[in-house]
């Protein structure tokens, strides 16, 4: 594994941020006294969060994950539904608004990198687009394959639900916020996401690295691979940061501590690795 050469502004912005708020003293720890850890939150932090409660489980603690969208993750530790909010995007303005009011000051700890992959059917011959290509075909302009040279077969475009962080980055990166057009599927998860063009011919979708495999098959876009090496090194450009949050910084030694943090550990650094996202770490 090779170090990154470059420290993503969302890492700089989110460390900040964990060391500015380290005065604020996270909510009671339900764990502690016997009940579960709750997590909650992205579909595409689901891989991670599901391997580190695995992790923590055998170590004799109780976890319990649920994968609903960052959304739903960030909702649920405002109302103090969970203690860790899996976020594949950083928190709205009106979202930490609303922690605030009700005194939570949301700390945002970065537990790796990932990469939005546009994926195709592995039937379909085209292998690179460029992210206006790609923008002219979720709105609609581009409505079959063979307008970008490949076969005479309608498009089917799939797309995250709104309340998704996958969604929020390739709704900036790659669309630059324009709207999606009316013939647009949206569906709740990655693998979702996943299953519809891998069983689709003319589809196209967009998942986090994580979720590309045989089944389908990822574009190069702006003439760039997604690889974890492309994303390490910042050259793929629909890249993003992964957040735990927690309402305030969590109590030093305590389990909410210890899981936010065991991205840090050598065997926190495996499963990452593992799980095909890009580690902080360099062991």
């Amino acid at each position: 594994m090779t170090r990154q050469s470059k420290t993503a502004p969302w890492v700089l912005a989110a460390a900040v941020l964990a060391a500015t708020a380290g005065f604020a003293v996270s909510q009671e720890q339900p764990a502690e006294s016997g009940k579960a850890l709750l997590i909650e939150g992205s579909t595409t932090v689901g891989p991670i969060a599901d391997a580190f409660a695995e992790a923590f489980e055998a170590m004799g603690h109780k976890v319990q994950v649920k994968k609903t969208g960052s959304g739903d993750g960030a909702a649920a530790l405002i109302d103090g539904r969970c203690e860790v909010a899996t976020m594949s995007r950083f928190m709205k303005p009106g979202e930490f608004k609303k922690a605030v009011d009700k005194g939570i000051m949301p700390v945002a700890h970065v537990v790796a990198m990932d990469g939005v992959c546009v994926i195709v059917h592995p039937s379909n011959p085209i292998g690179a687009l460029s992210r206006d290509q790609v923008k002219q075909i979720y709105e609609g302009k581009t409505t079959n394959w063979k307008q970008l040279g490949g076969p005479d077969q309608p498009v089917v475009a799939i797309s995250r639900d709104t309340s998704s962080g996958t969604y929020e980055c390739f709704h900036e990166i790659v669309m630059r916020k324009a709207g999606m057009g009316e013939r647009v599927e949206y569906v709740n998860s990655n693998p979702a996401a996943h299953d519809r063009v891998a069983a689709t011919r003319g589809g196209i979708a967009y998942v986090g690295l994580a979720f590309v495999d045989r089944k389908v098959k990822a574009l190069k876009i702006d003439g760039i691979t997604p690889s974890k090496k492309t994303i390490a090194s910042g050259t793929y450009p629909v890249a993003r940061p992964l957040f735990l949050f927690t309402a305030g910084y969590p109590k030093l030694g305590s389990l909410i501590y210890q899981f936010v943090t065991f991205h840090l550990s050598e065997k926190g650094h495996e499963i990452i690795d593992a799980k095909k996202f890009v580690p902080l770490t360099d062991y």
